[in-house]
């Protein structure tokens, strides 16, 4: 069975008017998941993390600075694109202890897989920084995480996001026990991803693709590049940070990737995970800021998740 893990407190982090990453996001990923083809879901409410779980990823420095400065009321800016709301630090906790929870669930045995559908986003929070929408990088805690708790040798994040997770890289760029995976769109946001960045040991896998580049390289960058490099590494945890900004719905990028791509390279994936983690897969929301283009999406990578 698949468990997905939400908490309507990721709704109450807010961002200016007409910003992309807003609470109907959320909204629209709930009323598709509340259709009738998806009630064989194991749906539970994602808790608030531990700060001893993020700093499994980012700096103690930086995480009490973000939560000294988390506001009581109105917005604060960090950047341009980045900003904090009185709901942001438990929308945010909450995606930390999704992940970790979804991460218990799956190397357990208690599920094979599982969703956690959250906001804000994370990948691309650096080790001390808070970038592009997010604060904390949910994967890779939950990769960290399992290595921790578990013991396993090896885990990997793929990330088919169409904006490099530079947060992510950034975290296991000198970690060998960690291969991050990565399709996206370049040039665009946040400007790294190329395909020489490959990690201080040849565990960072990047396929950047180009602008109206469309389904058939979307596949053959997995097919070509990404699915061997996994298969040669054996993960034993596949964490997948689902974004589904690369649909070719989506205002913030043109890649022109289709829903049904997102349900192909997720059996792809979950074929890996069947090989060498004994199926073990956790996904966990990033990007994607068509809601229509978002639901579709959703859809089609659940669908995918629970057809196992």
């Amino acid at each position: 069975m698949t468990l997905l893990l939400t908490h309507s407190a990721c709704l109450d982090h807010l961002t200016p008017p007409g910003h992309p990453e807003r609470p109907d996001r959320l909204r629209a990923v709930a009323e598709v998941l509340g259709e009738d083809r998806f009630k064989p879901l194991v749906r539970g409410e994602a808790p608030e993390g531990s700060l001893d779980s993020v700093t499994l990823c980012h700096g103690e420095h930086y995480v009490g600075e973000l939560r000294h400065i988390a506001p009581s009321s109105d917005l604060i800016y960090i950047d341009g694109d980045t900003s904090m709301s009185p709901g942001t630090w438990e929308a945010v906790m909450r995606g930390v202890g999704g992940a970790v929870t979804a991460t218990d669930a799956v190397m357990s045995g208690t599920h094979h897989n599982a969703f956690v559908a959250v906001r804000p986003p994370g990948h691309h929070a650096e080790v001390s920084k808070p970038m592009g929408f997010c604060f904390f990088d949910n994967a890779a805690i939950a990769a960290r995480h399992a290595q921790r708790k578990y013991g396993i040798a090896r885990a990997a994040v793929v990330d088919f996001d169409v904006h490099h997770g530079n947060g992510t890289q950034d975290i296991f760029w000198s970690d060998p026990t960690v291969m991050y995976c990565s399709t996206h769109q370049m040039p665009l946001f946040p400007g790294t991803g190329a395909s020489g960045e490959r990690g201080e040991h040849d565990t960072i896998v990047n396929a950047p693709l180009a602008s109206e580049d469309g389904s058939a390289k979307f596949r053959m960058a997995f097919e070509n590049l990404i699915l061997p490099q996994l298969q040669k590494f054996s993960p034993e945890l596949i964490i997948i940070s689902a974004g589904f900004d690369a649909h070719f719905r989506d205002p913030l990028a043109s890649l022109n990737v289709k829903a049904e791509d997102f349900g192909w390279v997720t059996r792809k994936l979950m074929d890996v995970a069947d090989t060498s983690a004994g199926g073990r897969v956790v996904s966990v929301l990033e990007g994607g800021y068509d809601l229509q283009g978002l639901k579709e999406s959703v859809a089609a990578h659940v669908t995918a998740l629970m057809g196992r």
